[in-house]
């Protein structure tokens, strides 16, 4: 008798690699609060400077109490850091009374490259120990919150991971150990980690436009020898992971073409649709969108962008001096976008230009202004053509 095949009830999506906070997050587990809080806004200050970073803390003592004139001044904010998130007990900063959970916490954070958390109130997904010996009973108390330790820090007077450390981490003797008071050392590390975390680049060539007023397929035109659609791709190929063709669900048979394609799955959205599209296929990729209606786009342009890339900005874009505005079809979109796109979605919104317009981005000028030429009717194709001089 034959195995029945498992009833798959809810449709099966690449899912973010998130944390519970954000992509990069580290509880610092084994000092005192006022310890841990010191540390962290040292480490924020010293990586502000190329990441976006944030803070997360509770502050139970204080409850429902407003800031008297003797709180202390000192924040995560004044450290660089772009979100301090204090649980109040009773209460959120931002004043909002229903417990939070992982989903919503993903939300708050998701602009952000990098999360410290004071590992005595919340989770992580990776752990920074504190080795101190006047806090042995405490540290033995939270060793099933040990799941990824990625550093050990060795208070004053302390020389060594000690037994019962070694023995609730594994493989622990790979771990780096550093001074606590080795501030640039453990940065240097965090450092590290969010470069590695920086997601790869994949290419998107938008080739699913119905061409109306070009009466054919803009994709299949030829300026460069080749179809349109295929010139971009190689454009891409050079400085992207991977390649995909955007087009309209049977647009294209694969058959019919060498290309990886990436039929739309959000549908009658046009370039916006595309985008999430492509986001839904792998949320942990950047995605360098270009139109392949583009004939004066050329391999420098794309290579200017690329080496500009700003990964902690939502997106890095051209400013077109033709329209005054960011132009999304030749644009890097960070991962960080894709919630951000559905969330203009979800308000009636389907203009990746908007979304640039009013996020914070990379904006550059472009060395080639030409190249954001697009070509739409057979009265711009003519006068293409004479510029490139092909028929």
């Amino acid at each position: 008798m034959s195995k029945k095949k498992k009833h798959q009830k809810h449709a099966k999506l690449t899912r973010t690699a998130m944390g519970q906070f954000g992509r990069s997050e580290w509880a610092i587990i084994g000092a005192s609060s006022r310890e841990i809080q010191q540390l962290s806004y040292q480490l924020i200050k010293a990586l502000s400077k190329s990441f976006s970073m944030a803070y997360v803390d509770a502050d139970p003592a204080s409850g429902d109490k407003q800031k008297g004139p003797k709180a202390r001044s000192e924040n995560a904010l004044d450290a660089g850091a772009q979100i301090e998130f204090i649980d109040k007990a009773h209460f959120y900063r931002s004043d909002k009374r229903e417990k939070m959970d992982a989903f919503q916490y993903r939300e708050q954070f998701r602009g952000v490259d990098g999360v410290i958390v004071n590992g005595n109130h919340f989770l992580a997904q990776q752990q920074i120990v504190v080795v101190n010996s006047s806090n042995e009973g405490a540290m033995r108390k939270q060793l099933d919150q040990l799941t990824s330790v990625c550093l050990f820090l060795l208070a004053e007077g302390v020389s060594a991971v000690p037994t019962y450390l070694q023995e609730a981490v594994e493989n622990w003797e790979t771990k780096p150990v550093l001074d606590l008071g080795d501030v640039p050392g453990i940065a240097a590390i965090l450092h590290a980690d969010l470069t590695s975390a920086i997601a790869p680049v994949k290419g998107l060539v938008l080739a699913g436009g119905k061409s109306q007023r070009m009466g054919r397929d803009k994709g299949l035109l030829s300026y460069h020898g080749k179809p349109q659609r295929e010139h971009v791709t190689d454009l891409l190929g050079n400085l992207c992971s991977e390649v995909a063709l955007s087009c309209r669900p049977g647009q294209v048979e694969p058959a019919q073409t060498s290309l990886s394609l990436l039929p739309d799955s959000f549908l009658g959205l046009g370039p916006f649709g595309a985008i999430l599209s492509a986001f839904r296929e792998d949320p942990n990729a950047a995605w360098l969108v270009v139109a392949c209606d583009l004939p004066l786009l050329d391999q420098s342009t794309l290579e200017y962008l690329v080496t500009h890339r700003n990964p902690s900005k939502l997106a890095t874009a051209f400013l077109n001096p033709a329209t005054a505005f960011p132009d999304p079809l030749v644009t890097i979109w960070e991962p960080k976008a894709y919630p951000v796109l559905l969330s203009f979605l979800a308000q009636g919104y389907s203009c990746p230009r908007k979304v640039l317009i009013n996020k914070d981005i990379e904006l550059l000028e472009i060395p080639n202004p030409a190249a954001l030429s697009n070509v739409n009717t057979p009265e711009e194709l003519q006068a293409v053509q004479a510029v490139l001089g092909v028929k």
